[in-house]
């Protein structure tokens, strides 16, 4: 039995060489993965941020938040008045602050009266919103600060106004109106939008 040559031809051959090249050129992946790549080593560059730059960006950033989620949680308890110990208790469900969370990685918290007796807050912060506490008892003027808790993080507070439907809605057991915003920043990801 003879066996026939199946040699293909040039051009043929160059024709498919042709084709599984173009076929592996993926440009909108290599594109992506490029512009992540890019990212990446900008992200891990050295960079000098000073400790006054981390609290000014906190407390800038912390300042324009702590009205916006304000606002939001306040737009959802008028809303939805019988479901807002569920915003409340989960402020991810109010979309604005899941939206404020995600883009700045942040933790955002609400606190209540009974704020400077809670173990898992850092003496530091507790002796802060303990006097926030005795300003409210007092009547006296409150105002926002920004603290650096350890190596890794900075919580930003800002009093919530007596007047504010947050204060009675959020915490209807309490005497005394008084809420607190708590914001957590990682400096990592502070550094990452500084730049």
């Amino acid at each position: 039995m003879k066996v026939k040559n199946r040699n293909l031809s040039q051009p043929s051959v160059l024709l498919l060489l042709l084709v599984l090249a173009a076929g592996g050129c993926n440009t909108d992946n290599r594109i992506d993965q490029t512009k992540a790549l890019k990212e990446e080593i900008a992200g891990s560059k050295i960079r000098r941020v000073t400790d006054a730059q981390l609290v000014a960006a906190a407390d800038e950033w912390g300042k324009e938040m702590a009205v916006i989620i304000q606002k939001g949680l306040e737009k959802e308890l008028a809303q939805h008045p019988d479901e807002a110990l569920k915003y409340c208790a989960n402020l991810g469900h109010v979309p604005l602050i899941a939206t404020i969370e995600k883009q700045y990685v942040v933790n955002i918290q609400l606190l209540g009266i009974l704020a400077p007796e809670n173990p898992t807050l850092a003496p530091k912060e507790r002796e802060l919103l303990g006097a926030y506490v005795y300003n409210a008892e007092k009547d006296l003027p409150q105002f926002d600060n920004v603290q650096k808790l350890n190596d890794t993080l900075l919580v930003y507070n800002a009093p919530v106004p007596k007047s504010s439907p947050i204060c009675k809605e959020c915490f209807p057991d309490q005497k005394l109106p008084f809420a607190v915003w708590r914001v957590i920043f990682d400096k990592k990801e502070v550094i990452k939008k500084l730049q």
